[in-house]
């Protein structure tokens, strides 16, 4: 792994800070916020300077009972060649189901069991195959637990790499998270996983609430969190160390102030003697991101030209533009209650403009990280593996139907039952499934829709404005999302908002009753939905 040193997370509103820092080795992107043939200024010009740029992944949900959505992975490759990229980065969770089609907007932990485990190595290796560069994946933050877990986490990672060959993306933050919320210690994960497998680490600040720690990106980095980057350290010398903010940004001065403390720390823990970190009998993967990562590093990785670049205007090929917000921790800590936001997360910092240049990738925007997005305007709207147990062997092979098996669809569907009974919980107001902590499940019902309150408002800034305000719109929101699950993104989301309302009625206030409506026309259509449509979207409301 190429040397990268010390990184922010960039995002558009601090792009001139970031531009500005002294000793910045490198930058981190929110992969769905980005448009390969349309960088923003400020990030080509920091590629044009030699600063390396790492895509960051939010919406593939690779810890997902489905297969990896392949329009998502030529997206995403397409992203790392543009950006000259020697790695991608996502996450080890799951962000929507696809029966019934919810999406959670955020990350969600993955049960730590053997089927969940299969499924999720089998997606990684789908991902590697159609990936032109390594692909390593980041622990996420949590608020609750699974119930009838098998394995600890450092466990689960640990056969993840063994299995797949894959890279460790290690958030020590997501560490302390899980230490407060769920009990778990994070110097045993770093006794326990392969560190060579190490690509980098990242850094965030959040805060305590109630006894539960919220990851919100919108936070200093406090000391207990520098405390296990000096432990990680300690055992290891990570290639980078990134800083993540994707809200409530501080001034120039506290940002540079804050990756000064990271290198300090970086720095502080190398005087000491760094132990030979554990090996593992990592199993090779000869899939095309795996033979990138045995090629020097120092030169951007390249891989096959893009198939679906976006081009500018409606005609933008699925999975070519812009995501609107895409970060998956970003505002929403372990579930934060109060969304900061968009990662994730992200939440792009661009209104929905009439007429979308760039068409999002189908069924993303899980979370987007706060402030994410090159003015992206509101777009209108693997084959099955053969069956075996649910310990498959990596293949190889430059496709998914390589030499090996792949997981056994019984342990897809278990998998899938799951993770459907929960999000539906989280969501659509159905019962808890048993074992799962009910007080806990509330909180990231609470955050999940503040968040998605949050993120919409980024998406759309011009809705609070025409409701007369945060307060007023974050009322009618929260109130619409009741028993209206998100199913498809945030942009498509602002709109059935801006509907619901218009067939109510609502706003009182006639004049902006027509802003609502005028808004509306101009993203969704010349003229809105007929008398018989909206009389059959308000009973299905109501039964809802």
């Amino acid at each position: 792994m190429a040397h990268l040193g010390v990184g922010i997370g960039w995002r558009p509103e601090i792009a001139d800070a970031v531009d500005r820092l002294d000793g910045l080795d490198w930058v981190e992107v929110v992969a769905e916020n980005i448009c390969p043939g349309h960088l923003p200024d400020a990030l080509q010009r920091l590629r044009e300077r030699g600063t390396r740029i790492v895509p960051h992944g939010v919406s593939l949900g690779l810890g997902g009972a489905d297969r990896p959505d392949p329009q998502k992975l030529v997206a995403l490759g397409e992203r790392a060649v543009a950006l000259g990229a020697p790695l991608v980065t996502e996450h080890i969770a799951f962000v929507r189901t696809s029966s019934p089609v919810l999406e959670a907007g955020h990350l969600l932990p993955v049960p730590r069991t053997r089927d969940a485990l299969a499924v999720l190595c089998e997606n990684v290796r789908i991902a590697q195959d159609a990936l032109p560069v390594p692909l390593a994946l980041e622990n996420i933050a949590a608020l609750f637990a699974w119930p009838g877990e098998e394995m600890t986490e450092g466990q689960f990672l640990t056969e993840l790499v063994e299995r797949t060959g894959v890279r460790l993306l290690i958030d020590v933050a997501n560490l302390h998270t899980n230490r407060v919320n769920r009990g778990e210690d994070p110097a045993a994960v770093l006794d326990a996983i392969p560190l060579e497998a190490l690509a980098y680490v990242h850094v965030a600040g959040g805060v305590e609430r109630d006894g539960v720690w919220h990851d919100t990106h919108a936070h200093p980095v406090p000391p207990v969190v520098l405390d296990l980057l000096a432990e990680l350290r300690s055992r290891v010398e990570p290639a980078g160390v990134l800083l993540e903010r994707d809200d409530d940004f501080p001034p120039e001065a506290e940002l540079a102030g804050e990756l000064a403390a990271i290198r300090e720390v970086v720095t502080a823990a190398a005087r000491e003697a760094v132990p030979e970190p554990k090996k593992t009998a990592a199993v090779p993967h000869t899939g095309v991101a795996a033979r990138a990562a045995t090629e020097p590093a120092t030169e951007p990785a390249t891989g096959p030209e893009p198939q679906t670049g976006a081009q500018p205007g409606a005609g933008a090929q699925p999975g070519a533009g812009p995501q609107a917000g895409a970060g998956p921790q970003a505002g929403l800590g372990p579930q934060a209650e109060v969304a900061p936001e968009p990662g994730s997360n992200p939440e792009p910092h661009t209104g929905l403009g009439p007429k979308a240049e760039a068409a999002p990738e189908p069924g993303s925007d899980p979370e987007p990280h706060t402030g994410a997005g090159p003015q992206a305007g509101l777009a209108p709207k693997a084959d099955a593996a053969p069956e075996t147990g649910s310990n498959p062997e990596p293949h190889a092979g430059a496709g998914p139907q390589a030499t090996s098996p792949g997981v056994g669809e019984a342990a897809r569907t278990r998998v899938a039952l799951g993770q459907a009974a929960l999000l539906s919980a989280l969501v659509a107001g159905t019962p808890v499934p048993e074992g799962f902590d009910r007080a806990r499940i509330r909180v990231q019902v609470r955050a999940l829709a503040a968040k998605r309150a949050d993120v919409v408002a980024k998406v759309a800034p011009e809705l609070p404005g025409i409701l007369g305000g945060r307060a007023p719109y974050r009322r009618a929101f929260l109130t619409y999302a009741k028993g209206r699950p998100m199913t498809a993104g945030y942009r498509r989301d602002a709109l059935d908002f801006a509907e619901h309302l218009l067939i109510q009625d609502l706003p009182a206030d006639p004049a902006a009753r027509r802003r609502l409506t005028a808004w509306w026309r101009e993203r969704a259509g010349a003229r809105p939905p007929r008398r018989i449509v909206r009389w059959a979207r308000t009973l299905a409301g109501r039964a809802a």
